[in-house]
């Protein structure tokens, strides 16, 4: 099993998966496709953490007036559950990585992966 969630309209997204040969990885789309419970289960097992899937810079935190500092594990679980905006993106995943997100150092890690560096 080797995936990609990833959202069409991202920019930072699409600069991100431009640059890796994803031929062999399943590609889903998030807004076309919301994260069901068994999927965000295989990315949890990997992080043991709904928190460092969870984009703190969701539009939807400060529409719905979230404190993220106050939520619970299982609220950022309920959240990457309800709305696409709440992972944190492009998310790769294989039987036993997962790469998550798209800081300077994930994103190097992943080129790793890749093997282009």
């Amino acid at each position: 099993m080797k995936k990609v969630f990833h959202l069409n309209t991202c920019d930072t997204c699409r600069k991100i998966l431009a640059q890796f040969d994803l031929t062999d990885w399943e590609m889903h789309e998030i807004r076309k496709q919301p994260l069901t419970e068994e999927e965000l289960q295989e990315m949890y097992s990997l992080t043991k953490s709904y928190e460092a899937l969870f984009s703190k810079k969701s539009t939807q935190i400060k529409l719905r007036g979230l404190d993220v500092k106050s939520l619970t594990e299982n609220d950022f679980k309920e959240l990457l559950l309800d709305h696409y905006t709440f992972l944190k993106r492009p998310v790769f995943l294989t039987e036993d990585k997962i790469f998550v997100g798209n800081d300077k150092k994930n994103v190097e890690t992943l080129q790793t992966f890749f093997g282009l560096k």
